[in-house]
């Protein structure tokens, strides 16, 4: 089988790449990444070779093109179901399903306040009722798979679930949303996975400056 290619914008800001992108190198799917960067103010016209939406990240598998982070891991679990991307019982997987789901078209004000930006120093900042009830709402969605499961990750093993949620472990890191034990747990779990901390090594690395989320 050949290795799918995936297409990802910039890995300090990009939230939405480093989903698929962490779930398929913490589960041992090969790819070859392609980095094109983005620039909110002015985009970035190179998109249109490779992606319907003009946005990233975009999936290729021979003809096929899969865009949108939900519908690239949905692909990839289908693709290679003996790698356990949702948990293989059907109540957890409906869950799993759900928290995801949520996570992909929720937490407006979360998103918009705290960008993901993982060269910038961890600093507290003051956030609105809006985002205090996102970070409530994510935290109790956290406390409740990880007792239901018994950890490490949200379903037991790494599953999508934990991808979908991966740049809100970094924002809550880089903004301190919470000090809540669940989190620190939950954190340290995401943080020490290979696959973290080589997609954090290259975003550190990274020189480009999006000045719309540099907040």
């Amino acid at each position: 089988m050949a290795a799918f290619e995936l297409f990802i914008g910039n890995k300090n800001y990009s939230s939405w790449s480093f989903r698929p992108w962490i779930a398929l190198k913490q589960k041992g799917i090969p790819f070859r990444e392609h980095l094109v960067p983005f620039d909110f103010a002015h985009g970035n016209p190179k998109f249109a070779a490779f992606s319907p939406s003009m946005k990233v990240p975009v999936l290729k598998d021979g003809e096929l093109t899969v865009w949108d982070s939900m519908a690239i891991l949905e692909y990839a679990s289908e693709i290679y179901p003996e790698k356990g991307l949702w948990p293989e019982k059907l109540t957890s997987r409906a869950k799993a399903k759900s928290v995801s789901a949520e996570m992909h078209s929720g937490f407006g004000a979360l998103r918009g306040a705290c960008p993901m930006n993982m060269r910038r120093p961890a600093e507290e900042i003051e956030v609105n009722e809006g985002v205090r009830a996102d970070v409530a709402r994510v935290m109790q969605i956290w406390g409740e798979c990880l007792e239901e499961s018994g950890g490490p990750f949200l379903f037991g093993d790494f599953t999508i679930a934990d991808a979908m949620f991966a740049p809100v472990v970094s924002r809550f890191t880089t903004y301190r949303l919470s000090d809540d034990p669940v989190f620190n747990r939950y954190s340290a779990t995401m943080t020490s996975t290979p696959a973290w901390q080589a997609w954090e090594e290259d975003a550190l690395k990274e020189s480009w400056v999006v000045d719309l989320d540099e907040i």
